[in-house]
């Protein structure tokens, strides 16, 4: 599960995240901690299905390309559903209407406080009672709603983070609230925020595996059906272990580069 702390130092923000670490865009050695555990993961995937094809070459086609389909399916929906829903809860946490403030803050200290897998169950299980709901839609529902507030607990952050003197100084050129906030504020804010939102991103994709109580044949469920009739524990997990830090690395790789991009045209 995420959790986001932020604390503001001499006006920078600081946001550290349970997610994955997003390497240094401005590292630019060719050995460095995410090249090492990229190459290691790999490496060490390729060779236990090159030297031992039975049994991990066998869990390897077992678990993909489907497993890895329905986790990427789910973590898209979910990012779709909850990069919106974290944008509206903070820019409701810094309303001045106190009714939506309000709606906001008792909408991320709800959620915050239920452990994401309490909420799966909830929605699968107990509105199950009401609604006709798939394993999928209860998923990108659940996983949605819980990184909603921890994003929007980011997006709050990295607004506040923008110097008082832009907003005065867009307003002053005749920009109403509305375009102040989407034409000044975060563009300039995105930067800040980005990373961490990359971050719970991540973070994301890791908590799908938490999905496979419902039966949705993701990465989890499909290592778990074969462990079932295999009872080879040690190796599945191995490689699930191994599938997870590759995509994880990639990605948090792709945050970086993303970061690098913005930084290099804010510059120019």
């Amino acid at each position: 599960m995420p959790n986001t702390e932020n604390s503001h130092s001499k006006g920078n923000i600081v946001m550290v995240t349970d997610g994955a670490s997003i390497p240094d865009p401005r590292e630019s050695r060719l050995i460095n901690a995410w090249s090492i555990a990229l190459v290691g993961a790999i490496a060490s995937l390729l060779g236990l299905c090159l030297f031992w094809p039975d049994p991990y070459r066998e869990i390897l086609s077992y678990l993909l390309p489907d497993g890895v389909m329905i986790t990427f399916k789910i973590t898209i929906l979910s990012i779709c559903c909850a990069v919106p829903l974290g944008l509206i809860t903070g820019l409701g946490r810094i309303s001045r209407n106190r009714l939506i403030n309000l709606i906001a803050s008792t909408y991320v200290e709800v959620i915050r406080g239920i452990p994401l897998l309490v909420q799966i169950f909830y929605i699968y299980y107990a509105l199950s009672r009401f609604f006709l709901v798939s394993g999928t839609t209860s998923a990108v529902i659940a996983i949605s709603f819980c990184y909603g507030a921890y994003m929007g607990e980011v997006f709050r952050a990295g607004i506040l983070a923008i110097s008082k003197g832009q907003s005065e100084a867009a307003r002053s050129l005749g920009f109403n609230r509305f375009q102040t906030m989407f034409y000044v504020v975060l563009p300039q804010a995105w930067r800040t925020i980005l990373p961490p939102v990359g971050n719970e991103c991540i973070a994301m994709l890791k908590d799908t595996s938490l999905v496979s109580i419902m039966a949705v044949p993701d990465l989890m469920h499909c290592a778990r059906s074969y462990v079932g009739t295999t009872y080879l524990y040690f190796e599945t997990y191995t490689v699930i272990a191994l599938i997870y830090l590759i995509i994880t690395l990639i990605l948090s790789k792709g945050v970086s580069i993303m970061e690098s991009r913005l930084n290099y045209y804010d510059g120019k």
